[in-house]
């Protein structure tokens, strides 16, 4: 299949580029191997067919490369095949087949944005339809980031071992059967294990999507393209607010099935968020691995036709069929130690070979995972470490902290304007109307009726109920405290027992009442948690396109080192927010700034490491990244309502220490990937 070449050669040998063989190496073809390209052309018309598409001939790209390096310089195997990829990737140009695997990949990048925003919209309701307490909820939100830290350093160190597709399509199964499965969850242990293995599928996303796309791009598109990808995070976060913000408060898109079977709308908005990741999943059967991966593994003829179907693909949709992809061999380097260890089906039950392959693939990532930290590569890394954790740190720190402070300062609106009735009297009264953000203290109810009615925010204290009548009720945040009830009837209420806190309970019967947790059909529903993220994921839109624009211009070093000081500066603006819209400004702000950081970050650490060990680094720096934003969170989140200032000091810090990190980084804009 290799064998279509030359046009009009009739024998002897054209000689090779670096790796760039052409059909003289081979012997003279028969008549009917000729490609369509040759017909109309005579055998001793002895022209090349480069020079009939424009191409140079082999001669002279030779003779200029050997101009261009020094005497005596010889170059390793690894170096030769990434100067040969690269030309190659040239050769193939940048059209349809790049511009489809975007879409792809950045399907799956969408999916993660989504991952990270779920349990956030969900668990207002999750938390009454699972009755959960304040710290099951926080365990809930870090679960889902520990399996992410989880699956990026797994797939990432595997993803060099087996194939950058193979371990992407499998990470996104997973992560599409568990979320599919935590949807029906009716308890909060399944509904937590659910969510923690879906984290962990969608963690192989982010390490293995940028290094795939990656081997695809030409040294002077790859910046531009990688950034221009990083966008689909983006819009997995507006995908996200959308669908709750349309889902979620439809109360009535959900079905029951007895007592026992709840599925409530937010379950609903969990299916849908699956979406990305099922159709990126679709996509992905339909592309093929990495030809560069292929090539580090010695699997030259597998890449060869990979890199044929790029080549036709973009030439095809350029109105230029007729170029013909012109490479026949590349040079792939040796590697024998990687190769797996295989038993003969005679010598063992196939459970004992998958064992001894399971082990062996173990022992090469562990050992993949130690070169990091090898001479020469051991700067670098904790280079990146440091700047992935501290812009994680105080990314995902104060992602938390924004959305908190805003709920805080609205509860502090609301209790300021709480009413409190002191030492009141009711006696043979109806309530039909609804209590709301109400303190009564001391007060006697006597023969009173409370029928059909809302009772929100209402705290009863050191006060007499007797011979009342409570039925049809729906209370939230309520409770009776210090209280005598004495002869009451509850009937159809959620008002349980532990709404009364050292009560003396006298006489009390309760018929049908509500127990456990119910969402509430009439219940408002807080939007402004799905406005806030929503402008915050809009926020990223400015800073990506500048960084994707600029970052071939200006350089990865500059754009990350700028960005992250000047994210500290937007940090010390938040002293002066004392409102809302404040810090909602605020937020959108630090989050288009941050997003030109986090565009350079993730394209600098795709080209400082080798084939080999590419999918491996950024998947061990994105688990510390996923570690970052979990003491990020759960340290911001727990000043909320305390002070300010430390959060701030925190992030301050942080990014003014990865910003002059970052500084040190070496540029890699004319960086060949090896």
């Amino acid at each position: 299949g290799l064998d279509y070449m030359l046009i009009g050669h009739t024998g002897g040998s054209l000689p090779s580029c670096d790796g760039y063989a052409y059909q003289g190496d081979y012997p003279a073809q028969e008549e009917d191997a000729a490609s369509d390209a040759t017909e109309g052309h005579d055998e001793e018309d002895q022209m090349y067919e480069g020079e009939y598409q424009g191409i140079p001939h082999p001669d002279e790209v030779k003779a200029a490369q050997a101009k261009s390096r020094p005497a005596g310089n010889v170059i390793s195997e690894l170096e030769e095949l990434s100067e040969q990829y690269e030309e190659i990737m040239e050769d193939c140009g940048h059209g349809r087949f790049q511009w489809t695997l975007f879409i792809v990949l950045g399907l799956a990048l969408m999916a993660d944005g989504v991952e990270c925003f779920v349990v956030a919209f969900v668990l207002p309701s999750a938390e009454k339809d699972l009755c959960l307490s304040n710290a099951e909820k926080g365990m809930l939100g870090l679960t889902v980031f520990l399996g992410m830290m989880v699956g990026a350093f797994v797939w990432g160190g595997l993803a060099d071992k087996v194939g950058r597709r193979r371990c992407l399509i499998v990470a996104l199964t997973i992560n599409c059967v568990f979320a599919f499965l935590s949807s029906f969850a009716q308890g909060y242990g399944f509904f937590l294990f659910f969510r923690l293995l879906s984290g962990f599928g969608i963690g192989g996303s982010v390490p293995i999507v940028y290094t795939y796309f990656s081997e695809f791009l030409q040294m002077g598109k790859r910046g531009e393209y990688l950034s221009w990808l990083c966008m689909f995070w983006m819009i997995g976060g507006i995908y996200a607010s959308f669908t709750a913000w349309g889902i979620i408060p439809r109360y009535g898109w959900g079905f029951s099935m007895g007592t026992e079977f709840q599925f409530h709308s937010w379950r609903v908005f969990v299916l849908v968020a699956a979406l990305p990741a099922i159709i990126s999943l679709v996509g992905l059967t339909f592309m093929p691995e990495s030809p560069r991966f292929l090539l580090e593994n010695a699997k030259h003829d597998e890449a060869w036709m990979i890199l044929k179907r790029v080549h036709d693909t973009n030439w095809r949709a350029k109105g230029q069929p007729e170029k013909v992809f012109t490479v026949t061999h590349i040079k792939a380097p040796k590697t024998a130690e990687d190769e797996f260890i295989e038993i003969q089906s005679a010598t063992g039950t196939a459970v004992q070979r998958w064992a001894v392959r399971s082990a062996t693939l173990c022992k090469l990532v562990l050992k993949n995972v130690a070169s990091l930290l090898s001479a020469e590569l051991r700067i670098t890394t904790l280079f990146l470490a440091i700047i992935w954790f501290c812009m994680a740190f105080s990314y995902y720190g104060l992602s938390v902290w924004f959305p908190d402070m805003i709920k805080h300062l609205q509860n502090e609106e609301y209790e300021a304007r709480v009413k409190v009735f002191h030492g009141e009297r009711v006696e043979r009264f109806r309530f039909n109307f609804s209590l709301e953000n109400q303190i009564h203290r001391e007060g006697e109810y006597i023969r009173d009726e409370f029928i059909n009615i809302e009772i929100k925010s209402v705290t009863f204290e050191d006060s007499l109920f007797e011979d009342c009548y409570f039925k049809d009720i729906r209370s939230s945040n309520t409770v009776f405290r210090n209280c005598t009830i004495r002869s009451t009837e509850f009937i159809n209420t959620d008002l349980w027992k532990d709404k009364f806190i050292d009560c003396k309970l006298e006489n009390v019967s309760w018929h049908e009442n509500k127990r456990g947790c119910h969402l509430d059909a009439a219940e408002e529903n807080d939007v402004l948690i799905y406005l806030v993220s929503f402008l915050g994921s809009l926020a990223v839109l400015p800073g990506n396109i500048v960084s994707a624009l600029f970052m071939e211009k200006v350089g990865r070093v500059k754009i990350i080192g700028g960005s992250m000081l000047v994210s500290a500066g937007c940090t010390f603006l938040l002293f002066l927010s004392f409102s809302q819209a404040a810090i909602i400004a605020m937020q959108c702000l630090f989050c288009g700034v941050s997003a030109a950081a986090w565009n350079g970050i993730e394209v600098v650490t795709v080209e400082l490491y080798p084939t080999s060990k590419r999918a491996t680094a950024f998947g061990l720096l994105n688990a510390m990244c996923k570690l970052a934003a979990i003491l990020g969170s759960s340290i911001f989140a727990s000043f909320v309502g305390i002070t300010k200032v430390i959060p701030i000091l925190l992030s301050f810090v942080a990014l003014i220490c990865g910003g002059l990190v970052a500084l040190k980084l070496p540029d890699t804009r004319e960086k060949i990937l090896q």
